[in-house]
C-alpha cells in the first residue's frame, strides 16, 4: 500500500501501481470525469502514470492553470500529427503550450504553408481529435532515440535529444504518431471540442538567427466549442483595445524607423501623462521617506561586472561602448540597481541613518531581438519607477510590507483590483542560474513569504522565475478582458550588498551588510501604460486624463464665454480646451468622444444668457445644465473619490 497526500491535507491509501485517475475516481466519478492531468510530488505527470510510493498528489482540470497546460501541450502533438498527415516530409522541432494556446516550430522543407491552409489543418486536428486516441507515455534510450530520428534526417530532434541524459528520454504515442517528449498530457484527444489556428510567423532555431528560419504556427483549443466563441469574442474586443491602435488615435506616442526600432516617441498628451503617473508616485515615495536620485544612462562595464548583470545579460545587452582610451568600455544601463549601490556607498551610514530609501524614474536599455518587440509592452528603452531600499535585517520585514502597501495604492488608484501576488523563488535544480550562498536565499525567501502571509495576499509560489540576485513577490494582475499581467515587483537581495561590499555601522561598533529591497509599483512607465490603454479602452480614470473638458461652441459668437468658462475650470486645476472650430456641433461631440474626453459643455446662446454649460458625459449622454463651477466641484468630487490619498 502507498498513503498519498491530497491538496486538502487528507491521506489516503492505495494500492501500489494505482494511478491518479483511479485516486480521482475514488473521490467522485463526476470530479473523474473532470480530470485531464496530474503532478505527483512537484512532478509533471499522467492521469494514468501509476504511483509506486508515498507522496503529495494534486489533480488538474481545466479550470486549472496547469490543466490547461497539458491540454495545450496535447493539442500541439494533435496538430503536429496533422501537420505531418498534410505536408509529408516536413520536419518537427517543438510544440509548447505557451499562456493562451500552443504553438509548433517546423521545417517546411520543400512545403509551404500559407493562412489559406489553416481551416484544413484545423479540420484534420478535429478528425483526429475524434478518434479518442490514447496519449501514452513511453521511456527509449538515448541510442534508440537518436537512431528513430537520424533515420527520419531530423536534426532538430537529434540536437535535443545530444543534450539529454540517458534515462531521462520519453516519448509521447498517440494513434499512429508519436514525438519526443517529456510528459504532461490529458487522457486521450477526444477530450480536445474545438480548435482555431491563429497565425503563421517565422522563429528562428533556438531563438538564434544565425541559424535557420522555421515556421511556427499558433493555435488555441477548448474542451467545449462555447468556450472558444467566447474567447474570439475577446480577441475582437482585444484588438480594439490594443494600445498601439489606442496610442495613435489619442495621440500619445508614435514610433520612427529612423530613431530606432523599440524606441518610443512620446508626444505632448502622452508625455503629460506620463508627468502625472510620475507626480502620483513621487508624492505618495515622499510620505513613505523616499529620497529621489538620479543615475546617468550609461555606466562602466566593471559596474555591471560587479553587480553580476554583465555574466547574466552581457548577451542581451546593447554592444559596449568604447572610448579613446585602450581598455575603457562602457554599456547603455541596462539595470538602475548598481548605479543605487554606489550612491550608498558614497558616505558612511550607521544603523541610525537606516533604512535609506532611494528612488529614480531610471531609464534602462536592452537589446530584445526585432521580432520580440510588441508596441510598449517590449521595447529597447525603458523607465522604470525603481527604488532601492538599504535597511537592517531587524527592518526587513517592515519594510517589505509598507512596499506592498504602497503597490496596493497604486493598483487601487488605477483600478486593478484582480491580482493575484506570485511569490517567485529560485529553482533549486538549477544553482547555477543564480548567485548568492544558500544562507541568504533562504533568508530572503523566508521574508517574503512571512510578509506576504502576513497582510494576507491571496498568492501562489512559482518555483524557479526568481531574479538571479534574489526571490521576488510579483504582482499578477488581471485586466478588464481577463488576461493576465505582471506589473509590480518586490525583491529582497542580500547579494549585492555583499557585491559591493556595502556597510552600516551597528549599535555594537561593527561593521554589517544593509539588506537591499528592489521595488517597482508600476514596472516599466511603458509596459504599464500599455496595460492601463487596454484596461481601460482608453478611459482612463478621471484624474490621469489628458482633457478631461471639452468646451464645444456653437459659434465664434460664443467665444468670450467659453473662454470664461475655460477660465473658471483652470482657476479649479482641470484640464479643458476650447473647441472654436468652424464645425458642426455634432462633429465636435463625435470627435470628443472619439478621444474619451470624459466631459463636453456645450455652450450657445442659451447657456450665455443663463450663465450656464450644458453637460454630456462620455458614453452616458446628457447631465443637464449647470454653471460651470458647479461642474468644477462634480469633477473635483469625482476624482477625490477615485483618487484617496497615500497613508502612511
Amino acid at each position: 500500500m502507498i498513503a498519498i497526500t491530497l491538496p486538502d491535507g487528507s491521506v489516503k491509501q492505495f494500492d501500489t501501481g494505482t494511478t491518479p485517475m483511479r485516486v480521482a475516481i475514488s473521490i467522485s466519478e463526476g470530479f473523474a470525469r473532470n480530470v485531464i492531468s496530474a503532478s505527483f510530488n512537484d512532478i509533471t505527470i499522467e492521469s494514468s502514470t501509476p504511483l509506486t510510493e508515498d507522496g503529495h498528489l494534486i489533480l488538474y482540470t481545466w479550470r486549472d492553470k496547469k490543466g490547461k497546460q497539458a491540454f495545450w501541450h496535447s493539442s500541439a502533438h494533435i496538430m503536429a500529427q496533422a501537420l505531418e498527415e498534410k505536408f509529408p516530409g516536413v520536419k518537427l522541432t517543438i510544440g509548447p503550450a505557451i499562456e493562451n494556446g500552443f504553438y509548433y516550430d517546423i521545417d517546411l522543407v520543400e512545403n509551404t504553408i500559407s493562412d489559406k491552409d489553416l481551416k484544413s489543418i484545423e479540420d484534420k486536428m478535429l478528425e483526429i481529435a475524434r478518434g479518442k486516441h490514447e496519449f501514452t507515455l513511453r521511456e527509449s534510450s538515448k541510442a534508440d532515440a537518436l537512431e528513430y530520428y537520424k533515420k527520419q534526417g531530423n536534426q532538430y530532434k537529434v540536437a535535443l535529444i545530444e543534450n539529454l541524459e540517458d534515462g531521462t528520454i520519453t516519448f509521447c504515442d498517440h494513434d499512429s504518431f508519436t514525438d519526443l517528449c517529456r510528459g504532461g498530457h490529458i487522457p486521450n484527444t477526444g477530450i480536445v471540442k474545438a480548435i482555431k489556428l491563429m497565425s503563421i510567423a517565422g522563429a528562428y532555431w533556438r531563438g538564434d538567427e544565425k541559424n535557420k528560419q522555421l515556421t511556427r504556427i499558433y493555435g488555441i483549443s477548448f474542451p467545449k466549442q462555447k468556450e472558444l466563441k467566447e474567447y474570439l469574442a475577446l480577441l475582437e474586443e482585444a484588438k480594439k483595445r490594443d494600445h498601439r491602435k489606442l496610442g495613435k488615435e489619442l495621440e500619445l506616442f508614435t514610433f520612427s524607423q529612423k530613431v530606432g526600432q523599440g524606441l518610443p516617441l512620446w508626444l505632448p498628451k502622452g508625455a503629460a501623462l506620463r508627468e502625472r503617473l510620475e507626480n502620483f508616485l513621487k508624492k505618495a515615495q515622499k510620505k513613505a521617506g523616499y529620497e529621489m536620485v538620479i543615475s546617468p544612462h550609461i555606466g562602466h562595464k566593471e559596474l555591471y561586472v560587479t553587480s553580476g548583470h554583465y555574466e547574466k545579460y552581457g548577451a542581451d545587452s546593447f554592444q559596449a561602448i568604447k572610448t579613446p582610451n585602450e581598455g575603457e568600455e562602457f554599456l547603455l544601463k541596462p539595470m538602475n540597481c548598481p548605479h543605487h549601490c554606489e550612491i550608498y556607498n558614497s558616505k558612511p551610514w550607521s544603523y541610525k541613518d537606516l533604512p535609506k530609501r532611494f528612488a529614480e524614474f531610471g531609464t534602462v536599455y536592452r537589446y530584445e531581438q526585432s521580432g520580440e518587440l510588441h508596441g510598449l509592452t517590449r521595447v529597447r528603452g525603458f523607465t522604470q519607477d525603481d527604488a532601492h531600499i538599504f535597511c537592517t535585517p531587524d527592518q526587513l520585514d517592515e519594510e517589505f510590507k509598507k512596499v506592498i502597501d504602497l503597490v496596493l495604492y497604486v493598483f487601487g488608484s488605477l483600478g486593478f483590483e484582480n491580482f493575484t501576488a506570485q511569490v517567485s523563488l529560485r529553482d533549486p535544480n538549477n544553482p547555477d542560474k543564480y548567485i548568492g550562498s544558500d544562507e541568504n536565499w533562504e533568508k530572503a525567501e523566508k521574508a517574503i513569504l512571512n510578509a506576504t502571509i502576513e497582510k494576507g495576499l491571496d498568492y501562489v509560489i512559482e518555483t524557479g522565475e526568481a531574479a538571479f540576485y534574489g526571490p521576488k513577490l510579483d504582482f499578477m494582475v488581471k485586466d478588464a478582458l481577463g488576461r493576465s499581467w505582471q506589473l509590480g515587483t518586490i525583491q529582497v537581495d542580500y547579494n549585492l550588498p555583499e557585491r559591493f561590499e556595502l556597510e552600516y555601522k551597528g549599535s555594537d561598533n561593527e561593521m554589517h551588510r544593509p539588506v537591499m529591497i528592489h521595488r517597482a509599483p508600476f514596472g516599466s512607465m511603458e509596459r504599464f501604460i500599455a496595460i492601463l490603454l487596454e484596461h481601460t479602452g482608453g478611459n482612463f480614470p478621471l484624474w490621469l486624463m489628458p482633457e478631461q473638458v471639452s468646451i464645444l461652441s456653437l459659434s465664434e459668437k460664443y467665444e468670450k464665454y467659453a473662454q470664461k468658462v475655460f477660465n473658471v475650470l483652470e482657476n479649479n486645476e482641470i484640464r479643458a480646451l476650447v473647441d472654436n472650430r468652424n464645425e458642426t456641433i455634432g462633429k465636435k461631440i463625435r470627435e470628443a468622444e472619439m478621444n474619451k474626453i470624459p466631459y463636453m459643455l456645450i455652450i450657445g446662446e442659451q447657456e450665455e444668457n443663463e450663465n450656464s454649460v450644458s453637460v454630456r458625459k462620455h458614453s452616458e449622454g446628457d447631465l443637464g445644465s449647470m454653471t460651470a463651477e458647479a461642474l468644477s466641484k462634480l469633477i473635483n468630487d469625482e476624482i477625490d473619490k477615485n483618487k484617496k490619498e497615500f497613508i502612511v
